[in-house]
């Protein structure tokens, strides 16, 4: 691990320019033979350069980084601040063999590739997204700006890791998979999510009955008795009728949409709705 005296071959502005060039090409040079591996190579190149000024000790530096790779872009930046300071460390000297660098790359990428798209795009993509899309529906120009949020949002958050790893090297990795870090990140994104589907469903869910009841000379509409008992009752109640459905049946979403489409089409055939 590092500490604050322990000199450094880079600078503040080399890890920050190393992460920038990997925001910008991770997804640009994606190939089916080394998927992120030129993206990789290209973030390393003017650092490896600097750390390795032997021409040979360079070239075998970017033909490390040339082998194949695929992870999360936000969350690899876990990897690659870690690999930064192995990299770091080896041209200081330390015995750090190239094959421990692959490897380390190599075994970490598939896990936290796999944490990455759950909490990001599993998790707070789709609440950000459904935002966007209840205030587009109405008209409102705020919903093109959520995405526009979220992604400022993903970029400190992989500037962050990178620095993260880079500042604790390889022990950044097991700080944040051990020390409670994803889980919190995940109890968060739960949380919220099931606030936001609780508000986007009591304003983008209808449902609304016509049946009223004739006492004496009075007529008693059942949907506003309703409304004075729970507002927005029967919309409630329709939520929960397919959460039960898919969480306890097992229903698929083809199989859901089927049953709400015969549930309306008979609902207005018996004048129900």
């Amino acid at each position: 691990m590092e500490n604050n005296t322990e000199k450094h071959l880079l600078t503040s502005k080399d890890v920050t320019m190393t992460y920038l060039r990997w925001w910008w090409t991770a997804e640009l040079s994606n190939s089916f033979e080394r998927m992120q591996a030129l993206a990789v190579a290209a973030s390393f190149g003017k650092v490896l350069k600097k750390l390795y000024p032997d021409k040979e000790e360079y070239k075998k530096a970017l033909k490390r980084h040339l082998t194949f790779f695929n992870t999360q872009a936000i969350w690899g930046g876990l990897i690659h601040g870690s690999v930064l300071a192995m990299e770091e460390k080896r041209a200081q000297g330390e015995e750090i063999p190239e094959e421990v660098i692959t490897d380390f790359k190599t075994g970490l990428m598939g896990p936290i590739a796999g944490i990455g798209d759950a909490i990001d795009a599993g998790t707070f993509l789709a609440i950000f997204s459904a935002l966007g899309a209840s205030f587009a529906a109405q008209g409102n120009i705020i919903g093109a700006f959520f995405i526009v949020i979220w992604c400022f949002i993903n970029f400190w958050e992989g500037f962050f890791f990178f620095k993260y790893g880079y500042r604790l090297g390889r022990d950044s990795i097991s700080k944040v998979l051990q020390g409670g870090m994803v889980k919190s990140i995940i109890k968060c994104g739960s949380i919220l999510g099931m606030f936001m589907m609780g508000a986007l469903s009591a304003s983008m869910v209808k449902l609304d009955t016509i049946i009223s009841v004739n006492i004496g000379e009075k007529s008693i509409s059942l949907q506003e008795t309703l409304d004075k008992i729970a507002p927005g009752l029967l919309p409630l109640s329709l939520v929960f009728f397919v959460y039960w459905g898919m969480v306890y049946k097992k229903w698929n979403a083809s199989k859901v949409l089927w049953i709400l489409i015969v549930f309306s089409l008979v609902g207005a055939l018996l004048k129900i709705f």
